[in-house]
């Protein structure tokens, strides 16, 4: 059975913009996920990267187009400027890991639940009442948040080490078994190609 290893910031803009297209190729090629968030701006800082408030206007002015192009191409509810970005995606990165361990809802929609509140409905994932919200939308039992935190914050600094010593440097991030890496939504269809489907 195909495996994907998914590397992903929960305020990543083209992670909220992937959707949910990774779990429609998963369920497709019968893969599997495993979710794995990470510290954007830590992995930015160790594999080279610059954070996206750093980057020279020209870059920031590209970033931009790019955004909007792929929202239209998707049909993406986004606010390119949300109230609450950044913010502090550790909370909601180990609420994900706590769901992931403790199983009961679907992963795929917590995570793409948590993009939609910072990229569409102008919520901060930061926010306790927001993340319960999010995993109780996703049939999960809101009381995950409040839950396994340690271990949360032990596999989110060892999501970040893996994705280093793995070859990712941003996000979204997509590892196959058999070790061929894809870097961004725009590489879903390569992914899809990859697997057979």
């Amino acid at each position: 059975m195909p495996h994907i290893d998914y590397f992903f910031s929960t305020i990543s803009p083209f992670t909220y913009l992937a959707g949910t297209r990774l779990e429609y190729i998963a369920n497709r090629a019968g893969a599997t996920i495993a979710y794995k968030p990470v510290d954007i701006m830590a992995l930015f800082a160790r594999t080279g990267g610059t954070p996206p408030g750093e980057r020279h206007e020209n870059r920031k002015a590209y970033r931009m187009q790019e955004l909007k192009r792929a929202a239209a191409k998707t049909g993406l509810k986004m606010n390119f400027q949300p109230a609450h970005f950044p913010t502090n995606a550790a909370p909601s990165s180990y609420a994900l890991i706590a769901a992931q361990a403790e199983g009961g809802g679907n992963l795929g929609d917590l995570a793409h639940g948590l993009l939609r509140a910072v990229w569409a409905e102008e919520k901060d994932i930061a926010q306790d009442e927001v993340i319960k919200a999010c995993l109780e939308a996703a049939g999960f039992d809101p009381g995950i948040a409040d839950r396994g935190l340690l271990a949360g914050a032990e596999t989110y600094g060892r999501n970040l080490d893996e994705a280093v010593e793995r070859g990712a440097f941003g996000a979204p991030f997509y590892i196959t078994d058999d070790d061929e890496r894809f870097w961004g939504h725009d590489r879903l269809n390569d992914l899809a190609d990859h697997l057979g489907v």
